[in-house]
């Protein structure tokens, strides 16, 4: 058994491996044509092969699934077409046994998916938002065209909104403006940077431009008169250090898109907008899809294993893998659908994250147990069926 699982996981490592490579390198060609438009002075085209090498730990873990699918489909197919599963079944090998193989063999891929989810996507994205904003002057993730936004809790009981403009290679900001409220919403300050960094939990914030508001302007306003003291102060300090719970790993979070961050950090990061009354559901939604990725792992090799099995006596492999690229773009559609739907319909996170994977498993065990007892299940339709019966 040891020596058939061994062979078997030669087969589908190295046909998994073989499909992400082509994949791997046929979507990394199309973003190079993509991006051949923004070669100049400033950014050749070395610079543009460093960032898509950049962007290849990404793609790899985006692409991931569907080649474990396209992978083991050739693998089992080609088993299938030289008879070798003719042999493992008649040396004693269940369908269901040989699924609990390439469930074995799979547990690699799986501990592969996590270290590239949890270590080296995360690294590779914030590397290349660094260098695309050295090279190119942008940066991407949740920017907005007026900067990076975050509100958090003031400890007097008010409010506090911080825009940030730019964010730095060396890890500092620019651009800060500063919005702090009085627990009423009303403004107490303006304030205006032109730089800043995080040190000991706080933004030291240089050159700053502050604007006071008198808690009475809004009264003296609504009177009509001339106050009897100025509703605006205009202060200028070269440095002022502001207590918050910002830090630059959560102001990397922000760069990063919820799918690209690591499960500590993603953690993290939504304990941070639930302590600030912000939203969390698509940081929520993230992270069950990050639990369940594994998973998705097992469903794709499951799915596969029905459809390499099936016997054909003539070619048949090309077949085969039509209908698991049909699959594996089907079940993916389903699974962005299920995400869409269900950030719409205010569904629970597991149901969007887990239910499209449980489904998905369960019709491909199903098919494969029909095909296991086949047999059994055409003897049962014929003895049903009094018009089959030969007739006395």
């Amino acid at each position: 058994m040891r020596t058939a699982r061994r062979y078997l996981a030669r087969e589908i490592n190295r046909s998994c491996a073989v499909v992400l490579l082509a994949l791997l390198g046929l979507f990394t060609f199309f973003a190079l044509i993509e991006d051949l438009e923004d070669v100049g002075e400033k950014f050749t085209l070395l610079n543009l092969f460093y960032l898509q090498a950049l962007q290849m730990p990404t793609r790899l873990y985006e692409l991931l699934p569907i080649g474990l699918l396209i992978g083991a489909i050739l693998a089992l197919a080609s088993l299938a077409q030289r008879n070798e599963l003719v042999i493992f079944r008649v040396s004693g090998v269940s369908g269901m046994k040989l699924m609990r193989m390439l469930w074995v063999i799979t547990i690699p891929w799986v501990v592969g998916a996590f270290i590239l989810s949890e270590i080296v996507t995360p690294a590779a994205e914030i590397k290349t938002s660094e260098t695309t904003l050295q090279l190119l002057g942008r940066a991407g993730g949740g920017r907005l065209n007026s900067g990076y936004w975050f509100k958090e809790e003031a400890p007097d009981n008010g409010t506090r909104v911080i825009n940030i403009a730019e964010l730095k290679p060396n890890g500092g900001v620019g651009g800060i403006t500063l919005y702090e409220f009085r627990h009423g919403q009303e403004l107490a300050t303006y304030s205006q940077a032109v730089d800043g960094y995080f040190a000991d939990g706080a933004l030291i914030m240089n050159q700053v431009t502050e604007t006071a508001v008198n808690a009475q302007a809004i009264s003296a306003l609504a009177d009509a008169k001339v106050p009897d003291m100025p509703v605006t102060q205009v202060n200028r300090v070269e440095q002022r250090s502001l207590p918050t719970s910002l830090t630059p790993e959560r102001l990397i979070a922000r760069i990063l898109t919820p799918e690209r961050m690591s499960i500590s950090v993603l953690t993290d990061y939504i304990s941070y907008l639930e302590s600030n009354n912000l939203q969390t559901d698509r940081e929520v939604v993230a992270l069950w899809r990050k639990l369940a990725y594994p998973f998705t792992l097992l469903v794709m090799i499951t799915i596969a294993a029905p459809i390499g099995f099936m016997q054909t006596r003539r070619g048949g492999v090309g077949g085969k893998v039509f209908v698991g690229i049909l699959l594996g773009v089907g079940f993916f559609m389903i699974n962005q659908l299920a995400l869409n739907v269900g950030m719409l319909g205010k569904w629970a996170p597991w149901v969007t994250a887990l239910v499209p994977n449980i489904a998905a498993l369960l019709l491909a065990l199903g098919a494969l147990i029909l095909m296991e007892n086949q047999h059994n299940v055409r003897r049962f339709m014929v003895s049903r069926n009094p018009f089959s019966r030969p007739a006395r």
